[in-house]
């Protein structure tokens, strides 16, 4: 499927292409339940079980299995196809959150082992609508500077979901049980999927077919290394964003500030990477993306040391909205690397191993954070958050420097 020719890309221009809202309308719907349902299970496992720790457990096993196994979700639609491959797993995704909820209905009535169980199966099976979006955007949007407006608006969009869906959340157990979360959140996914697949746009997307001999064996191997440069990059801003978020909340308890000045102060970090995302991309960059990757990376880093230095909660937040501006553009930035280091067959799970980067670096940054905390000032776990982002950025420019024609080449293999 080809697009239209675009002069002057513009946001608008890329809604207009052929079958682009539709298509990314259903995704957003679907992914809305990214942000609504961990929160909802936490607080039903929470109410049915009694135990923070039983719903803690549930809650790593969840997003264990979910981003971990991402990789190996998205390298099943790159070789099966979107249709084949989302719709199983959006109805296995679906029928085990319906299975948890009957488990934690009623409190006391929940084995913590059962729903562990259910729980680590339905974070397996999540559809991931996130990176075969992506990969529709390619199909949609060859023109690159198109592409970096349609990868810009995507991670803007994200941003706002993943803030949207707890306020959902807040709103529904006001007026429900926890449990109403996860209804509503399969409801969306299933809705999602169904729309998304539906779209021709998703329907024309060919899949890479089974590959034979030692080509097929290599396959997984050779997009990951591909792919590290962007991956570690992604890691370092995840690793940033995990800590920063712990960080704060201690910051705020200690100098005795409420949960609602937690809550605008991480909101001042978020606002400040949707800003940052628009923002690059309307950029006409001339810069190649393997170049920007660790200048913004090490901005992020920069920026986290400045807030060190941050003496109550008003600086902090303007601190992290100004850190926030290098997120987007930073995690934008890894995807369109990924894109150009990939063939077209395997883009699917190169933007998941991206993805799965992000996660777990916000997962190694919150237990990092966690036991910086309670041993050294707030102002050094700042810093060390900082300084954790700034040599990523290296280590990436490194790689950029030394392989830019091997790069190059595994895109023609």
């Amino acid at each position: 499927m080809s697009s239209t020719p675009v002069v002057r890309p513009s946001y608008a221009a890329v809604l207009q292409l052929p079958y682009a809202r539709r298509t990314f309308a259903a995704a957003l719907l679907g992914r809305l339940s990214y942000g609504i349902v961990p929160l909802s299970v936490m607080l039903a496992v929470t109410r049915a079980t009694g135990s923070y720790a039983v719903a803690g457990t549930v809650m790593a096993l969840f997003g264990g299995t979910s981003v971990f196994l991402s990789p190996a979700r998205a390298a099943l639609i790159d070789r099966h196809g979107p249709c084949r491959a989302l719709v199983p797993m959006a109805a296995a995704y679906c029928a085990l959150l319906g299975l948890l909820t009957a488990l934690v209905w009623r409190p006391g009535s929940a084995s913590p082992l059962i729903v562990g169980a259910v729980t680590a199966a339905a974070g397996a099976c999540t559809p991931p609508l996130g990176p075969t979006m992506r990969a529709v955007w390619g199909r949609l949007a060859p023109d690159r500077a198109l592409l970096q407006r349609a990868y810009s608006l995507d991670g803007v969009a994200e941003e706002l979901l993943f803030v949207s869906g707890p306020l959902v959340v807040g709103v529904l157990v006001g007026l429900a049980p926890p449990t109403a979360g996860i209804v509503f959140g399969t409801c969306l996914m299933a809705a999602g999927t169904a729309g998304f697949v539906r779209s021709p746009a998703v329907r024309g997307m060919r899949p890479a077919g089974r590959a034979t001999g030692e080509r097929r064996d290599e396959a997984p191997r050779g997009t990951l290394r591909a792919i590290l440069r962007p991956v570690v990059g992604a890691t370092g801003v995840g690793l940033a964003l995990g800590a920063v978020d712990l960080i704060v909340v201690a910051f705020a308890g200690q100098r005795h500030y409420g949960d609602d000045a937690v809550a605008w102060t991480l909101a001042a970090l978020s606002a400040g990477s949707a800003v940052g995302g628009l923002l690059n991309g309307a950029v006409p960059w001339r810069t190649p993306a393997r170049v920007r990757l660790p200048l913004l990376v090490a901005g992020l880093g920069t920026a986290l040391l400045c807030a060190a230095l941050a003496p109550d909660l008003v600086t902090l937040a303007l601190t992290l909205a100004t850190a926030g501006l290098f997120v987007a553009p930073a995690l934008t930035t890894a995807y369109l690397c990924a894109d150009d280091t990939t063939p077209p067959e395997s883009r699917v799970r190169a933007g998941a191993w991206v993805n799965t980067g992000v996660n777990a670096g916000i997962t190694a940054g919150a237990a990092g954070a966690g036991l910086l905390v309670s041993g050294v000032s707030l102002a050094l776990c700042f810093a060390a958050t900082g300084a954790a982002a700034l040599l990523t950025a290296p280590a990436v420019a490194e790689r950029a420097r030394r392989s830019p024609r091997g790069v190059a080449g595994s895109v023609g293999a």
